[in-house]
Protein backbone atom coordinates (compact mmCIF):
# COMPACT_ATOMS: atom_id res chain seq x y z
CA UNK A 1 0.00 0.00 0.00
CA UNK A 2 1.17 3.24 -1.02
CA UNK A 3 1.73 6.05 1.89
CA UNK A 4 -1.16 8.22 0.02
CA UNK A 5 -3.14 4.82 0.13
CA UNK A 6 -2.74 4.70 3.67
CA UNK A 7 -4.05 8.56 4.00
CA UNK A 8 -6.70 8.73 2.24
CA UNK A 9 -7.86 4.99 4.17
CA UNK A 10 -7.39 6.95 7.31
CA UNK A 11 -9.43 9.74 6.55
CA UNK A 12 -12.25 7.61 4.24
CA UNK A 13 -14.76 7.80 7.43
CA UNK A 14 -16.85 10.85 8.08
CA UNK A 15 -15.34 11.82 11.71
CA UNK A 16 -12.50 13.37 11.57
CA UNK A 17 -9.30 11.35 12.44
CA UNK A 18 -7.65 13.66 14.54
CA UNK A 19 -10.43 15.93 15.37
CA UNK A 20 -11.99 19.74 14.36
CA UNK A 21 -9.92 21.77 17.38
CA UNK A 22 -6.37 23.03 17.06
CA UNK A 23 -3.23 21.11 17.63
CA UNK A 24 -3.05 22.41 21.68
CA UNK A 25 0.73 23.77 20.96
CA UNK A 26 -0.49 25.67 17.72
CA UNK A 27 -3.18 27.37 20.21
CA UNK A 28 -0.89 28.23 22.76
CA UNK A 29 1.38 30.07 20.09
CA UNK A 30 -1.92 32.74 19.35
CA UNK A 31 -0.33 35.28 21.13
CA UNK A 32 2.35 35.00 18.66
CA UNK A 33 0.81 35.46 15.38
CA UNK A 34 0.52 38.42 12.96
CA UNK A 35 -2.41 40.16 12.74
CA UNK A 36 -3.04 39.80 9.42
CA UNK A 37 -0.70 37.99 6.51
CA UNK A 38 -0.03 34.59 4.89
CA UNK A 39 0.27 31.18 6.63
CA UNK A 40 0.97 27.87 5.62
CA UNK A 41 -0.28 24.69 7.02
CA UNK A 42 1.94 21.84 5.91
CA UNK A 43 0.69 18.64 5.79
CA UNK A 44 -3.03 20.26 6.81
CA UNK A 45 -4.57 16.94 6.49
CA UNK A 46 -8.75 17.72 7.12
CA UNK A 47 -7.66 21.22 7.77
CA UNK A 48 -8.08 21.59 11.47
CA UNK A 49 -5.07 24.05 12.11
CA UNK A 50 -5.35 25.73 8.90
CA UNK A 51 -8.97 26.43 9.93
CA UNK A 52 -7.87 28.11 13.08
CA UNK A 53 -5.24 30.22 11.62
CA UNK A 54 -7.69 31.46 9.27
CA UNK A 55 -9.73 32.20 12.54
CA UNK A 56 -7.22 34.13 13.48
CA UNK A 57 -7.19 36.48 10.70
CA UNK A 58 -4.93 35.55 8.59
CA UNK A 59 -4.95 33.81 4.13
CA UNK A 60 -4.05 30.19 4.90
CA UNK A 61 -2.54 28.07 2.25
CA UNK A 62 -3.88 24.35 3.35
CA UNK A 63 -1.32 22.11 1.81
CA UNK A 64 -2.07 18.27 1.65
CA UNK A 65 -1.53 14.93 -0.48
CA UNK A 66 -5.04 13.88 0.27
CA UNK A 67 -7.84 14.73 -1.86
CA UNK A 68 -10.28 12.94 0.81
CA UNK A 69 -8.66 14.82 3.65
CA UNK A 70 -8.77 18.00 1.77
CA UNK A 71 -13.23 18.00 1.00
CA UNK A 72 -13.14 17.21 4.93
CA UNK A 73 -11.20 20.47 5.25
CA UNK A 74 -13.30 22.70 2.77
CA UNK A 75 -16.43 21.64 4.88
CA UNK A 76 -14.90 22.35 7.71
CA UNK A 77 -13.51 25.70 7.10
CA UNK A 78 -17.19 26.71 5.19
CA UNK A 79 -18.96 25.02 8.74
CA UNK A 80 -16.60 28.03 10.25
CA UNK A 81 -16.98 30.71 8.04
CA UNK A 82 -13.74 31.37 7.02
CA UNK A 83 -11.64 31.62 3.28
CA UNK A 84 -8.92 28.48 3.19
CA UNK A 85 -6.69 28.31 0.64
CA UNK A 86 -6.24 24.58 -0.84
CA UNK A 87 -3.19 22.88 -2.43
CA UNK A 88 -3.45 19.04 -3.41
CA UNK A 89 0.56 18.33 -3.14
CA UNK A 90 2.94 15.94 -2.65
CA UNK A 91 5.68 17.74 0.11
CA UNK A 92 8.39 16.00 -1.87
CA UNK A 93 7.71 17.53 -5.41
CA UNK A 94 6.17 21.12 -4.41
CA UNK A 95 7.62 23.80 -5.71
CA UNK A 96 8.26 26.30 -2.50
CA UNK A 97 7.85 29.71 -3.71
CA UNK A 98 10.26 32.25 -2.07
CA UNK A 99 9.81 34.74 1.02
CA UNK A 100 5.77 34.38 0.77
CA UNK A 101 4.63 33.39 3.99
CA UNK A 102 4.54 35.32 7.68
CA UNK A 103 3.73 32.06 9.24
CA UNK A 104 4.72 28.28 8.64
CA UNK A 105 3.39 25.84 10.99
CA UNK A 106 4.36 22.17 10.40
CA UNK A 107 2.77 19.73 12.79
CA UNK A 108 3.25 16.04 13.03
CA UNK A 109 4.67 15.96 9.63
CA UNK A 110 7.00 13.26 9.60
CA UNK A 111 8.88 11.91 6.81
CA UNK A 112 11.68 10.34 5.33
CA UNK A 113 15.22 11.75 6.07
CA UNK A 114 15.77 13.14 2.22
CA UNK A 115 11.98 14.59 2.54
CA UNK A 116 12.50 16.03 5.10
CA UNK A 117 16.00 17.78 4.13
CA UNK A 118 13.96 19.13 1.45
CA UNK A 119 10.83 20.26 3.51
CA UNK A 120 13.46 22.22 5.92
CA UNK A 121 15.41 23.86 3.14
CA UNK A 122 11.98 25.19 1.69
CA UNK A 123 10.35 26.22 4.67
CA UNK A 124 13.56 28.45 4.70
CA UNK A 125 13.30 29.60 1.12
CA UNK A 126 9.39 30.78 1.68
CA UNK A 127 9.30 32.36 5.23
CA UNK A 128 9.57 36.17 5.31
CA UNK A 129 12.32 37.63 6.91
CA UNK A 130 10.75 38.31 10.62
CA UNK A 131 8.21 35.39 10.11
CA UNK A 132 6.99 33.04 12.65
CA UNK A 133 7.77 29.25 12.33
CA UNK A 134 5.62 26.95 14.38
CA UNK A 135 6.78 22.80 14.15
CA UNK A 136 5.66 20.23 16.48
CA UNK A 137 6.26 16.55 16.31
CA UNK A 138 6.71 13.49 18.11
CA UNK A 139 10.40 13.48 19.33
CA UNK A 140 12.93 10.37 19.25
CA UNK A 141 14.10 9.40 22.58
CA UNK A 142 17.34 7.29 22.47
CA UNK A 143 16.67 3.90 24.64
CA UNK A 144 12.86 4.16 24.65
CA UNK A 145 11.13 3.59 21.61
CA UNK A 146 7.84 4.67 20.75
CA UNK A 147 4.67 2.68 21.63
CA UNK A 148 3.03 4.32 18.54
CA UNK A 149 3.87 6.69 16.23
CA UNK A 150 6.29 7.17 12.83
CA UNK A 151 9.35 5.23 12.20
CA UNK A 152 12.50 6.39 14.58
CA UNK A 153 13.82 7.82 11.56
CA UNK A 154 11.37 10.32 11.03
CA UNK A 155 11.28 11.22 13.91
CA UNK A 156 12.46 14.65 16.11
CA UNK A 157 15.22 15.28 17.90
CA UNK A 158 16.97 19.16 19.44
CA UNK A 159 19.95 18.51 17.29
CA UNK A 160 18.39 18.30 14.39
CA UNK A 161 15.62 21.14 14.30
CA UNK A 162 19.21 23.17 15.93
CA UNK A 163 21.16 21.99 12.39
CA UNK A 164 18.00 23.13 10.24
CA UNK A 165 16.81 26.39 12.41
CA UNK A 166 19.62 27.28 14.84
CA UNK A 167 20.31 30.61 12.99
CA UNK A 168 17.36 32.04 12.97
CA UNK A 169 17.26 35.44 15.11
CA UNK A 170 14.86 33.55 17.70
CA UNK A 171 14.75 29.82 18.08
CA UNK A 172 13.16 27.99 21.44
CA UNK A 173 12.91 24.15 21.33
CA UNK A 174 11.27 22.26 24.26
CA UNK A 175 11.26 19.06 24.81
CA UNK A 176 8.57 16.93 27.17
CA UNK A 177 5.62 14.12 27.70
CA UNK A 178 1.97 14.47 27.40
CA UNK A 179 -1.47 12.89 26.71
CA UNK A 180 -2.52 13.13 23.59
CA UNK A 181 -5.87 13.61 23.42
CA UNK A 182 -6.31 15.25 19.14
CA UNK A 183 -9.13 12.74 17.72
CA UNK A 184 -9.02 9.04 17.37
CA UNK A 185 -6.02 9.18 15.20
CA UNK A 186 -4.18 11.17 18.45
CA UNK A 187 -4.59 9.27 21.68
CA UNK A 188 -2.08 8.72 24.28
CA UNK A 189 1.33 9.63 26.07
CA UNK A 190 3.96 10.70 23.43
CA UNK A 191 7.29 12.45 23.81
CA UNK A 192 7.06 15.67 22.03
CA UNK A 193 9.30 18.28 21.08
CA UNK A 194 8.47 21.92 19.69
CA UNK A 195 9.93 24.69 17.88
CA UNK A 196 9.50 28.22 17.98
CA UNK A 197 11.53 30.14 15.66
CA UNK A 198 11.49 34.00 14.14
CA UNK A 199 13.64 34.24 10.61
Amino acid sequence: MSELDRWERRYAGPEYAFGTEPNAFLASQRDRLPKHGRALAVGDGEGRNGVWLAQQGLDVLSLDFSPTAQAKARALARSRGVRLTLELADLAEWPWPASAFDVIAVLFVHVGPSERDRMFAGIRHALRDGGLLLIEGHALVPGQPAEWGPPSENLYTRELLEQAFGDFAEVAITEYEEEMDEGSRHTGTSALIDLVARK
